[in-house]
């Protein structure tokens, strides 16, 4: 077994070749890795200055575009205003471990098309012809899907919590002053977890293709989602307006309507053999 040998071959393999072929594929994925790791690791400027830091002041993107709804709706209410949030480092090796981790990080986001591609490569030869095409449509709407919700969380909910948490106090005795390990941990925590929930309308169509729900099951508990999704919402962005909560539960609702129109509908009942 190669490196570059190829997991969709048509005859049976016994458990050893399965074996050997799943470690080719991990080896892959973690050269891959690497590569990206080291060439992030050069960037350091770029993916912290650019990239990692720049949701710490007012002058985010998201945070401009709010200002200027303000003025068209006449509600300086949703504009954040001015503010420049100071991370501190209190660990002798902080700052390197920080930069190892987003590093490692920002690579594996990188890397979720190719992480889909190898899965989709190891199960291939188990599936028949007409099961091919459906699977391999799944991983490309699932790394479609992980980059929105990632994208959404970056550019709106992250930005958001990161601006409520970090100017938040209960007396002007108490200063904020938020390490860089737990602004990190935040991020990656949002990125990732709107990210996975962003995959909804792909677990429904897995969900409907092995029988489980159909299009009805999820159109007879909307009302009971609608009520779920505005929880998260707040859970995720704990602000104290209903815009910013609204403006995170709308994306998931539509998320929620869309895996209503991929799962296949009740299957018309049969009648009974006796009648």
């Amino acid at each position: 077994m190669g490196f570059f040998k190829s997991t969709t071959e048509p005859e049976a393999s016994t458990f050893w070749e399965h074996l050997e072929t799943l470690r080719w594929t991990i080896i892959r994925i973690l050269l891959v890795l690497v590569a990206l790791v080291v060439v992030l690791f050069g960037f350091k400027d770029f993916v912290f200055d650019q990239v990692v830091f720049t949701p710490l002041n007012s002058d985010f993107v998201i945070y401009r575009g709010m200002c200027k709804l303000a003025e068209l709706l006449h509600a300086p209410e949703f504009c954040p205003g001015d503010f420049n949030i100071q991370l501190i480092n209190i660990d002798i090796s902080g700052q390197f471990i920080a930069h190892l981790s987003a590093t490692f990080t920002i690579a594996l986001v990188l890397a979720v098309p190719y992480l889909l591609f190898e899965m989709w490569r190891f199960i291939a030869p188990a599936l028949y012809p007409n099961e091919k095409s459906s699977v391999g449509m799944v991983f490309f709407s699932s790394s479609f899907l992980f980059y929105l919700g990632a994208v959404v969380s970056y550019f709106l909910i992250f930005p958001l919590t990161i601006r409520f948490l970090g100017t938040y106090q209960i007396s002007d005795k108490v200063p904020n002053q938020i390490s860089i390990q737990s602004y990190l941990s935040t991020l990656y925590i949002l990125v990732f977890a709107m990210g996975l929930m962003f995959e909804m309308p792909v677990l429904a169509f897995l969900l409907s293709k092995l029988g489980v729900i159909n299009r009805d099951t999820l159109r007879g508990v909307r009302n009971y989602a609608v009520v779920i999704i505005l929880i998260l919402s707040a859970v995720i962005t704990p602000t104290t307006d209903p815009f910013t909560m609204l403006v995170v539960a709308f994306p998931l609702y539509l998320l929620y309507e869309v895996s209503i129109l991929v799962c296949k509908p009740k299957a018309p009942e049969e009648p009974d053999e006796d009648e």
